[in-house]
């Protein structure tokens, strides 16, 4: 029987789906939608279905998506096999189109409304599709369910903070979680938090983001950044969430004093934040990217307000601060970063990556820090030791590698319910 949270769910968003376009429009004058693009959000789509197999994969976003692209050229190593790639941003929308390998597409996810999946499957008709990471969209899944789409969640991971919102609807959450042929947790904690919710068939596969390949970096703009910076000491504080740059820049502080020709580059985790990072920096001299701007001889501190270039500052800085750790957020992905050598630090809340954190602090032998005294120590102790940023970053870097394997487990789970799918 289904439970009553789920039919009003289905009711609500059908009540609301006039409104969608209007609410699409909005997000788009923001940059958050690609106007020429919007009728995907729709349901609609603009090229054929491929004939043959179809394998469908959803990413929320970029890490998502980057984490796929091994698991898709291993799926279509199979003939007659293609693969459709939905998410939800423009950035990531943009990042698919440079990397995707043929036989593979990209487009955007509809909305979760109930015309929109319906035109949506009735499309693309896929036979199997793959949900990465945390992304669980009702009515999405209950639509390919009752098709008889084979549904993977791959990648998986739930929160505490997530467990303990479901666990008020415990019913709710074993309605939509036990739609799943097979659930891939990252590590021990998600798989018992999915299992205990309802979910079936649940292994642990550990990370495909572990064994993804590193962020691009466009080879002119890494060169004009490089010849921009020349040898000054880089401290990057990387995908900043609200409330960090109050610790950082104090820290910034510190080690300007230790080291006076030093540039911090901050990369907020979300670039509309940068005109209120810019307001905290108050005199310190700041220059955004956004603006156009390299950073000047007499910069102080670069908000690199833009998408998509993290992998710039990953290979031009020593050592990392990974954002979303020092307030309740759990902590951005640190192996973009110690896969390219760098030495990692955070604060202390890191539950969205805890085992990828634990093994690099532990071929560090360091790394977590709680306050602006820690980052200038840890910092100013590797930016003034070339040999022991150094170690700290090829240990980083082998941890990283430590906990490959998630990709080839995947491989094969999904490869054993694809059998069971619609032709």
């Amino acid at each position: 029987m289904t439970p009553f949270s789920l039919l009003a769910y289905r009711y609500a968003t059908t009540a609301l789906a006039p409104i969608a376009p209007l609410a699409l429009s909005r997000r788009a004058l923001r940059g958050k939608e690609d106007r020429a693009r919007m009728g995907e959000r729709l349901g609609h789509a603009k090229i054929a279905r491929p004939t043959g197999q179809l394998v469908w994969i959803h990413g929320a976003s970029v890490g998502e998506c980057i984490a796929a692209l091994p698991l898709i050229d291993l799926l279509l190593k199979t003939g007659n096999r293609s693969v459709l790639v939905t998410s939800g941003t423009v950035t990531s929308a943009g990042l698919m189109a440079e990397r995707l390998p043929p036989r593979a597409f990209h487009q955007f996810a509809p909305i979760d409304a109930p015309g929109a999946v319906k035109r949506f499957l009735d499309h693309w008709r896929p036979d199997a599709a793959l949900f990465v990471d945390s992304e669980i969209w009702p009515n999405l899944l209950v639509a390919a369910h009752a098709r008889g789409v084979a549904l993977a969640l791959v990648n998986g991971r739930m929160s505490e903070r997530s467990f303990l919102g479901w666990r008020r609807a415990p019913k709710t959450a074993a309605a939509i979680l036990s739609l799943y042929d097979v659930c891939l947790a990252q590590d021990g904690e998600s798989a018992q938090r999915l299992r205990a919710l309802g979910a079936r068939n649940v292994e642990i596969s550990g990370s495909l983001k572990a064994d993804a390949p590193p962020l691009p970096a466009d080879e002119s703009k890494l060169a004009a950044l490089s010849a921009a910076i020349g040898n000054r000491p880089l401290f990057l504080a990387a995908s900043t969430h609200t409330g960090e740059e109050q610790t950082l820049l104090p820290a910034h502080d510190t080690l300007r004093r230790l080291l006076p020709g030093l540039l911090t580059v901050i990369v907020p985790r979300h670039p509309e934040r940068s005109s209120d990072i810019a307001m905290l920096c108050g005199t310190r001299n700041t220059r955004r990217r956004s603006d156009g701007h390299e950073p000047g001889a007499d910069t102080a501190v670069y908000v690199a307000d833009t998408l998509g270039e993290l992998g710039l500052f990953y290979r031009l800085a020593p050592c990392v601060f990974m954002g979303g750790s020092l307030v309740q957020h759990g902590g951005q992905n640190p192996l973009e970063a110690a896969r390219l050598s760098r030495a990692i630090m955070a604060g202390p809340h890191t539950g969205n990556f805890a085992p990828a954190f634990d093994a690099i602090f532990a071929a560090q032998g360091s790394g977590r820090v709680l306050t602006s005294g820690d980052i200038a120590a840890f910092a100013g102790r590797l930016l003034s030791n070339p040999q022991d940023v150094d170690r700290l970053g090829d240990a980083a870097r082998r941890a990283a590698e430590s906990l490959g394997g998630a990709l080839e487990k995947t491989r094969l789970a999904v490869e054993a319910i694809l059998p069971h799918a619609s032709a």
